[in-house]
């Protein structure tokens, strides 16, 4: 049986390049030039890549970039929008939880809830951890935003979600504390408008967590930052106002 994230983009390309949370792309690649300061011999890992909007605007600017997702869907439209603009982008279905290259990267990236934290138990999660730490090179980073676990200690997910959400609505949330994982049933339609109701299932991470869990992962270092949509800073501290955070690890 697939699991949500599995069912939600079989065939969700063209509604996920319209979501509200895409809007950022060049300001976070901005960023992510800015933490490899600029070097275009650098190569680098995209994980859980999508529609492949990051790796698209990196490759514009002369990057070499791999680009790995386990939805086939959002795998074809990323080469179909690559070769468009005659961009050499390595995009290849694979599991965040289970691959591994040849050769290592210089950076590696998971924006916006890129594999890492959807999966279903927290072993799943930090698999993909491990994975991006085997991926790196000696020196190598690992940007990525996950959800942060401040912000239902203070506010409701579900009013948040319900929100922010262009192209469809969650209910039902419950938000469990001793697991911090937000269980919600989240209504859809697909790109054919096939309606879909699916059973998510999320995890929030403390700061705290996150930064043993890398340490764990084999990382030498980590930095956390609150993530402001397409305005990734390291002047932003984060707080309780933040939905995602921000990290920066170093292997």
């Amino acid at each position: 049986m697939n699991q949500w994230y599995e069912e939600l983009f079989k065939n969700y390309s063209d509604k996920y390049d319209n979501e509200n949370f895409t809007k950022g792309t060049v300001g976070e690649v901005d960023f992510i030039e800015n933490e490899i300061t600029r070097n275009k011999s650098c190569k680098i890992l995209d994980i859980g890549c999508g529609t492949g909007r990051h790796s698209v605007e990196l490759a514009r600017r002369g990057y070499s970039v791999t680009g790995i997702d386990l939805s086939e869907s959002m795998i074809k439209k990323a080469k179909s929008i690559a070769q468009k603009e005659n961009l050499k982008i390595d995009f290849q279905v694979k599991d965040a939880r289970n691959f591994s290259f040849d050769e290592p990267f210089d950076l590696a990236i998971m924006i916006c809830e890129g594999a890492f934290p959807l999966m279903e138990t927290d072993e799943m999660n930090f698999s993909i951890l491990k994975n991006a730490f085997s991926s790196l090179k000696s020196g190598g980073k690992l940007i990525l935003t996950t959800l942060n676990g401040l912000y239902p200690l203070f506010h409701s997910v579900k009013d948040f979600v319900n929100s922010g959400s262009e192209q469809g609505k969650s209910s039902e949330n419950s938000f469990n504390l001793m697991t911090f994982r937000d269980h919600s049933i989240y209504e859809t339609e697909d790109d054919k408008g096939k309606k879909q109701v699916l059973k998510c299932n999320e995890r929030y991470y403390v700061p705290s967590e996150i930064t043993w869990l890398l340490k764990c992962a084999g990382f030498r270092t980590s930095e956390i930052f609150g993530a402001r949509l397409g305005a990734f800073s390291k002047n932003d501290k984060l707080n309780t106002e933040d939905f995602e955070m921000l990290i920066i690890a170093t292997k």
